[in-house]
C-alpha cells in the first residue's frame, strides 16, 4: 500500500514490541483521548454527544473537541459545560472539501480530526461524531479488553437510526467496511500517527474507512468488542 510508505508494516511490528508501547497495557489508568470533530452543530455537540462522554464510568479523560471553523455558538455552549476534561479548539479556516455530495460526505471533517489527533494526549484514542453517543461504560468495558487480549484496535456493534425514530443493529462481524466507523473503534496510541486523508473519495471510499483499511494492512490486532456501545443518528441536512 504505497500511500503508507515503504516499511511501514516492519516500523508497525517493531514499534509493538517495544517496552513504550506495551507499557499503555499495564498502567494503573491510563489516559483515553476521545476526538470529536465539529461544525456549527452546538446544540448537538453539547446536549448528546459531550453529555454521554461526560457520563462515562471511566475517568481519566481528555476530550479533545475541535470546530472546522464553526461560525455559530458551538464555542460557547462547550464552556458552559465547564469540565476541564474538554478542550475546544475553533480551526481558523474551514477544510477545503469536494463540492458533491456523496464524496464531501466522505471526507467533511478531515482537519478537524487530523487536528484533535495532533492534541492527543492519551495512551489509547477514541472518536465520537458530533450528532452520536456512546454508552456510558464504553470507556472501561473497551480499556479492560484492550488490557486482556493486547488488541491495537477494537470495534465493535452499534445501533443506528435508518430514518428518524426506526432503529436497526449493525452486528459489526468483520474489521470491514460498512462494519467499521469512525465512533465504533478504539485503539492504541501509536495508531493516531495514521491520518484521514482528505482525498479519500477519489478511491470512493469514506474517509473513516481508508484509514482503517490503511491500518488493518499494518497487521494490527484487531479484536471486536461483543457489546453495542454506539447510537449512530441519522445524519440531518447541514449547511455546508
Amino acid at each position: 500500500m504505497r500511500d503508507l510508505g515503504l516499511g511501514a508494516r516492519a516500523g508497525f511490528r517493531g514499534a509493538r514490541k517495544s517496552a513504550a508501547y506495551q507499557a499503555a497495557y499495564d498502567m494503573p489508568q491510563p489516559l483515553v483521548t476521545i476526538c470529536v470533530a465539529t461544525y456549527n452543530r452546538g446544540v448537538l455537540l453539547t446536549q448528546r454527544c459531550l453529555p454521554s462522554l461526560l457520563a462515562q464510568d471511566y475517568p481519566h479523560l481528555q476530550i479533545v473537541v475541535v470546530g472546522d471553523c464553526c461560525t455559530d455558538d458551538t464555542a460557547e455552549r462547550v464552556a458552559a459545560l465547564n469540565d476541564p476534561r474538554i478542550e475546544f479548539v475553533n480551526l481558523t479556516e474551514r477544510g477545503v472539501y469536494p463540492t458533491e455530495p456523496r464524496q464531501r460526505w466522505m471526507v467533511a471533517g478531515t482537519l478537524a480530526l487530523n487536528h484533535a489527533l495532533s492534541l492527543a494526549r492519551g495512551q489509547f484514542v477514541t472518536h465520537l461524531d458530533d450528532d452520536d453517543e456512546h454508552a456510558p461504560e464504553r470507556i472501561s468495558k473497551l480499556l479492560a479488553l484492550a488490557r486482556s487480549t493486547r488488541a491495537d484496535i477494537i470495534w465493535h456493534p452499534f445501533d443506528y437510526e435508518r430514518v428518524p425514530d426506526e432503529w436497526h443493529v449493525n452486528q459489526a462481524p468483520h474489521f470491514a467496511v460498512n462494519n467499521v466507523s469512525t465512533s465504533s473503534v478504539f485503539y492504541h496510541r501509536w495508531l493516531a500517527s495514521i491520518p484521514w486523508d482528505i482525498t479519500a473519495w477519489r478511491y470512493a471510499e469514506p474517509g473513516d474507512w481508508n484509514r482503517f483499511r490503511k491500518i488493518r494492512y499494518l497487521g494490527v490486532r484487531a479484536v471486536r468488542a461483543p457489546d453495542r456501545l454506539l447510537k449512530h443518528y441519522r445524519e440531518r441536512n447541514q449547511k455546508a
